[in-house]
């Protein structure tokens, strides 16, 4: 290790862009040799020196950023005695003077926390983390601060520097939640400490969501990211804090309606709570507050989700997530929003924007498989406004319109795209009817309606998407080729991964490909 000390000793003078590039090439091959080189304890120190020298200049942050994390990996028992926990300190409290990369400063805090989190010690393991999770805080306190101080907000060079280094610490405190989950998980963290960083994290994080900064979207991606890993991370801890966090949410998002990481993070909550029934009618009402939404209500053409694709992609997000996990009554009261989102996803699935129209036909999936299970559930049951009598209404509603705009998504030189997913919907959804075909809920729902619906997209298509004589044809070929994979499915239902996986769910999908491949050169939207 006599090389390390040299340049770490290099590193307190003034260096030259080539010796950092040595840097640079000594910190890959500490990342490479991390165990051995970390094999004694009396290596630990210059090793952290050298990284913490390295880190501070851009040629080799990279690279002794990914440096100290092999090292915090492979001798973390190392790096918690006292004299190793203060260099590790003072690279963290150091990092916003480095200008560093976001994706370097987060693997540094990973590092660190990965360290802190094997100190046996639980007072001091508690304090350590709070320490490693302040160092962040005040950079975003500092922004805060600003709406009381009016003057500084008059100065766009310090602002903006204040709001790059707000951002900045919310990613790191994001990348400090994400390497807990692990360890809670595997009983490292105890309920304390969990609390204690909440406790530290939370009120700043409310406190920033009431400020004016939030319109910045820079801004409010970080903060909704830092809060999406720290809910995932902490878990239960954060039940109580559930109205708050998603009145916050709503409010911001009603304020600031292209800003779509809000709806983002709220599909997060329902996704991690989604499940506890008593809190069906907070989801109930953040789906109502989201869905007011002026920039989601003129969302309902395929051209206006080509010019909001990411809010399209949110918003379907958000939905599949409440009908996947929300309780069956909260699913049932919020029958009106369903439909509509309903109707939105067949239209956006005939957009032009590949991200947006998968998103939207995935919703649609998921839509469809709720379904199906809940008539399963309850094959003869049919009491008004349980969520299976909900969902089929909704589909007897819809279905015509689901029909043509896959149809629809299928005549046009980006269909390819869309093939899997076309193919699984109608499958899905010829299985829901021929289910349904066999018990009492076929007042609602039934093979015929499948055939109308077919009839009825094929007949509106304009002449000119079809050959001649192919709207004779296609009906009858289809509906015997979606009865085969109907009935495949419902066989199949209990297996994994049953979309596509049999002969008859193959066949569909052959036929859809080779539906898209022959008419993919009609270049007229559809209507």
């Amino acid at each position: 290790m006599h090389f390390v000390n040299i340049l770490c000793n290099r590193a307190h003078s003034e260096l030259n862009g080539c010796l950092f590039l040595v840097y640079k090439s000594f910190g890959d091959v500490i990342g490479s040799y991390s165990k051995l080189l970390a094999s004694s304890e009396s290596n630990i120190k210059p090793l952290l020196l050298f990284c913490a020298s390295g880190i501070s200049k851009s040629v080799s942050s990279h690279a002794c950023s990914l440096a100290l994390c092999k090292l915090c990996e492979d001798a973390s028992s190392l790096m918690i005695e006292p004299h190793n926990l203060e260099i590790l300190f003072w690279i963290s409290e150091g990092i916003d003077a480095g200008n560093l990369q976001i994706e370097d400063e987060k693997l540094i805090i990973y590092a660190i926390t990965q360290a802190l989190c094997s100190i046996l010690d639980k007072d001091l393991r508690k304090s350590s983390l709070a320490r490693l999770l302040c160092s962040s805080y005040s950079a975003v306190d500092k922004l805060i601060d600003i709406d009381r101080d009016q003057s500084l907000r008059q100065n766009p060079s310090a602002y903006t520097e204040a709001l790059d280094l707000a951002v900045h610490g919310l990613y790191r405190m994001g990348a400090l939640f994400g390497h807990l989950a692990t360890s809670i998980t595997s009983s490292l963290i105890d309920d304390d400490t969990v609390l204690v960083l909440l406790g530290i994290f939370w009120p700043l994080l409310e406190r920033l969501s009431q400020s004016s900064h939030m319109e910045n979207i820079r801004l409010s991606t970080a903060a909704c990211r830092s809060l999406s890993l720290a809910i995932h991370s902490c878990g239960q801890h954060f039940k109580i804090l559930l109205p708050k966090v998603l009145e916050c949410l709503s409010t911001n998002f009603l304020l600031f309606q292209r800003h779509d990481c809000f709806l983002r993070t709220a599909a997060s909550v329902i996704e991690e709570f989604g499940h506890k029934e008593e809190y069906g009618a907070l989801w109930v009402r953040t789906f109502e507050t989201l869905s007011s939404a002026t920039s989601l209500s003129t969302l309902n053409s395929s051209y206006t989700c080509d010019q909001e694709p990411d809010l399209v992609e949110a918003y379907a997000s958000f939905t599949s997530a409440f009908i996947r996990c929300c309780p069956k009554d909260a699913i049932a009261a919020s029958a009106p929003l369903l439909e509509l989102s309903f109707q939105k996803a067949a239209i956006f699935s005939t957009a032009m924007h590949r991200g947006a129209a998968l998103a939207a036909m995935s919703y649609v999936s998921c839509f469809l498989d709720v379904s199906l299970a809940a008539t399963q559930e309850s094959r003869e049951c049919l009491s008004d406004g349980s969520p299976g009598v909900v969902l089929i209404q909704i589909l007897a509603h819809c279905g015509e319109g689901l029909m043509s705009s896959v149809l629809c998504a299928l005549v046009h030189v980006w269909a390819l795209s869309r093939v899997h997913k076309s193919a699984t919907v109608l499958q899905q959804l010829a299985a829901l009817c021929s289910l349904c075909e066999r018990t009492t809920w076929k007042a609602i729902l039934s093979w015929d309606s499948l055939c109308g619906w077919l009839q009825s997209a094929v007949k509106s298509m304009p002449s000119d998407y079809l050959r001649q004589g192919e709207a004779e044809t296609i009906i009858p070929l289809w509906l015997n080729v979606l009865q085969d994979a109907a009935l495949e499915y419902l066989h199949r239902r209990t297996d994994d991964n049953v979309y596509m996986q049999g002969k008859g769910g193959r066949t569909l999908k052959l036929m859809i490909r080779d539906f898209a491949e022959s008419h993919r050169n009609v270049s007229t939207p559809c209507p």
